[in-house]
């Protein structure tokens, strides 16, 4: 996406960055990234696809106002004129905060950092948010598989009988895996990185959406609980819509790999086998059939 040399050029000239120590990472599905160590300080440089620029920056101001709240949340670095992010030769590229530490798989340390997420953004607006949501039942890409489009339909349908307005709203992460969840255990500090979005939708997903990545409903009382008990979602929402919005993520899930092998992108993965796999676990979700944690879908905000 963006070679060595290219990428160093740029550091230098827009963030006044020479000689810095570059270790290639290239974690993700939809996005290049590599790790910059310079004059004792880390950073990651972040390159996206280039169709994903307004998300990108977008998600980069969320991660922003996170992290003014005290939660670590891998804010880029600001360019030399003031910028979140750079266009190299059409690839958006930003640098992010290092966010020191390690993953967890602790649901309730998942649960309660999730709901401190989502206080701390209850006040911020962004004028040009996305809004959720962006499954079409009627998308070319369904075609993939016979069961697709009636299983996305369904989910669809479903998730309109709650009344979505009915829903407490807010600010998403929109994929929070265990893997974006960064426990600092000197200081005691858990963070939340991978920001890929500006979208406003029903707090519920991003809780449904932990609760898929930890295994569904029945092995996720702790972090529903710890989420609970410190969220912004009252009981009472929880109780009557987390499992319509867990099939509506699981179905979000299925649209993504049927998209990616509609169009047989392969970005980020070892070969179509991996779209496979994220499909059928997606298909076993929906029919209340999966019993282990989700492959991870990296960007969902990417596949609208």
């Amino acid at each position: 996406m963006i070679g060595e040399g290219r990428l160093r050029e740029v550091l230098a000239d827009r963030w006044g960055l020479r000689g810095p120590a570059i270790e290639v990472h290239n974690g993700g599905m939809n996005s290049a990234t590599w790790f910059v160590t310079a004059r004792g300080e880390r950073w990651v440089a972040k390159a996206v696809v280039p169709a994903a620029w307004r998300a990108f920056t977008g998600g980069l101001a969320v991660a922003t106002a996170v992290e003014r709240s005290g939660i670590p949340a891998g804010a880029p670095r600001p360019t030399r004129d003031g910028g979140l992010a750079v266009d190299v030769e059409g690839v958006p590229l930003a640098l992010l905060t290092w966010v020191p530490g390690e993953e967890t798989a602790d649901q309730r340390l998942i649960g309660s950092t999730l709901a401190r997420v989502h206080r701390a953004l209850q006040d911020v607006s962004m004028s040009d948010a996305d809004q959720f949501h962006w499954l079409h039942p009627h998308a070319r890409h369904l075609r993939v598989r016979p069961w697709l489009r009636a299983a996305v339909a369904a989910a669809v349908a479903d998730y309109e009988r709650l009344g979505p307005g009915t829903l407490s709203r807010g600010l998403l992460h929109t994929d929070p895996a265990p893997e974006a969840f960064r426990v600092d255990r000197r200081r005691n500090v858990c963070g939340v990185i991978d920001w890929s979005t500006a979208m406003v939708g029903p707090l519920l997903y991003d809780l449904a959406s932990a609760v898929m990545y930890a295994g569904g409903l029945d092995r996720s009382g702790p972090l529903i609980e710890a989420y609970l008990a410190r969220g912004p979602v009252p009981r009472a929402e929880a109780g009557r819509a987390l499992g319509v919005m867990l099939r509506f993520r699981w179905a979000v899930q299925a649209d993504y790999f049927a998209r990616r092998i509609a169009n047989h992108d392969l970005t980020g993965i070892d070969g179509p086998a991996e779209n496979e796999r994220g499909l059928a676990d997606a298909h076993a979700g929906l029919t209340g059939q999966h019993r282990l944690s989700a492959r991870r879908q990296h960007r969902p905000g990417d596949v609208r």
